[in-house]
């Protein structure tokens, strides 16, 4: 039993003083206290923490790699992508446990309490299985044992080039795998789940329209019939005339009648869509995984923020190629890429809910959603994911409310979270991993292997 007590705390009813929180031994919370006498661990103001849903760890390691032009004029999200093949054929199971380990570290000390690992680097250099078909997936639950993260597990089902099914390129085959092996690997990896924390999960994500044959999309909701799923959808034009050209319909418009959709997807960037689509696809019940600092790095487009919140669409925040980790900024640019969009101000706040608030109540319960995790609310019943908030700072100083996560967000930045609860696990003490020290260190071993690798 721990018991944490706040200054202020933000509770499903709305914002409280003097509250205290009991959690249990598992990692949940067990009773919750408004006006209460303090107690325990001392923070001046507690939020749920919220879930990344959208994470290919060891992307992390060529952050700045890439902000070159090569001889191409037109350098794009396809460029890039050729150089991210190179790049990742060069890593190794250690490497990868490694990179997964510091880019987790880093979402928990900008105030995420989870990750759903989007995973599809699975097999050795010229893509022939290891030995244990789930040996990199071993390492992702590796990594998540150091650091502490809360974990969703995403093996990643990636089978073509594209969508006339044509072979894997060089660059692609460490993906690659039938339907048929897919499904070994994935009750390889649920297997080893068995000896992780409680609170880690196991999903399934057929990459792309462009990476999956038709009908194994279609058995996915059969297959898989608990979810979570999550797929990449509608993200870059080329991608939408591909889909268009080879399957007589656009990628959202396509899974919408082919998908049997619903809460139990997650469809990732969807910054390709009509304004149709985007209604039918919020009414749908799945959720959208944005990413919207990697969406800008990589040019894919605005996804349609206010008119999916307009049609009640849930949403979640992920960081995707983890350029940068962060998740005030993640919100910041999500809000800002509308106002420049539209010229307008204060684009996602409602008229009883500031941006901040809106926004920040949409990722607790889009992320709960697309995880599968109970979390996203100081409750009783819920995992004990909570993060604390530095109200002393002179971007804090004076905020209260709604108007403190608009400081945060729009004022300041990931230094203001002091503390981070997953499930329990008190993680980040003062704003630093208590594990920081020798997971730095691991990073910055694999760097120095890997330096030529672009």
């Amino acid at each position: 039993m721990q018991t944490i007590w706040a200054a202020t705390a933000l509770l499903p009813s709305g914002w409280a003083s003097n509250v205290r929180i009991d959690v249990d031994a598992q990692g949940y919370i067990c009773d919750v206290q408004a006006e209460a006498p303090a107690h325990g661990c001392h923070v001046p103001m507690l939020l749920p923490a919220p879930v990344n849903v959208h994470s290919h760890a060891f992307q992390r390691a060529m952050a700045g790699l890439t902000e070159r032009r090569g001889p191409d004029p037109s350098d794009s999200f396809w460029t890039w992508r050729q150089l991210m093949f190179r790049f990742l054929d060069r890593l190794t199971p250690e490497h990868i446990q490694a990179i997964t380990a510091f880019v987790q570290m880093e979402m928990l000390e900008a105030g995420y309490s989870a990750s759903v690992e989007f995973h599809y680097l699975h097999h050795q250099q010229g893509g022939v299985p290891y030995e244990n078909i789930a040996e990199t997936s071993d390492r992702v639950l590796a990594a998540a044992d150091q650091t502490g993260m809360g974990l969703c597990l995403l093996p990643v089902h990636y089978q073509y080039g594209g969508c006339d099914q044509r072979d894997l390129t060089a660059g692609q085959v460490r993906f690659g795998n039938t339907f048929q092996q897919f499904q070994t690997l994935y009750d390889a990896a649920s297997t080893s789940l068995k000896d992780a924390p409680a609170d880690s999960a196991i999903g399934v994500a057929p990459h792309s329209l462009r990476a999956v044959g038709i009908q194994d999309l279609k058995a996915y909701n059969t297959a898989f019939p608990s979810g979570p799923i999550h797929m990449h959808l509608a993200e870059q034009r080329a991608e939408v005339a591909e889909v268009e050209a080879h399957w007589g319909a656009r990628p959202v418009t396509w899974a919408l009648a082919n998908m049997e959709l619903d809460s139990r997807w997650c469809l990732i960037h969807c910054t390709q869509m009509t304004p149709e689509e985007t209604v039918a696809l919020a009414r749908s019940g799945a959720v959208a995984g944005l990413c919207p600092i990697t969406e800008s790095s990589l040019g894919d487009g605005i996804f349609d923020a206010v008119r999916w919140l307009d049609n009640d669409g849930k949403f979640a925040i992920g960081s995707d190629s983890n350029i940068r980790i962060s998740l005030s900024e993640e919100l910041r640019t999500l809000d800002y890429s509308q106002r420049l969009r539209d010229g307008t101000r204060a684009a996602l706040a409602s008229p009883d809910k500031s941006t901040g608030r809106r926004m920040y109540d949409g990722i607790l319960h889009g992320g709960a959603r697309a995880s599968g995790r109970q979390t996203g609310r100081i409750e009783v019943g819920c995992w004990a994911d909570l993060l604390s908030l530095d109200t002393s700072s002179e971007h804090m100083w004076g905020r209260e409310g709604d108007t403190a996560l608009d400081a945060w967000i729009f004022a300041g930045d990931d230094r203001l979270v002091t503390d981070v609860w997953s499930a329990g696990r008190h993680m980040v003490k003062g704003g630093r991993h208590e594990n920081r020290t020798a997971i730095v260190a691991a990073y910055k071993r694999v760097i120095d292997k890997l330096r030529d690798a672009l």
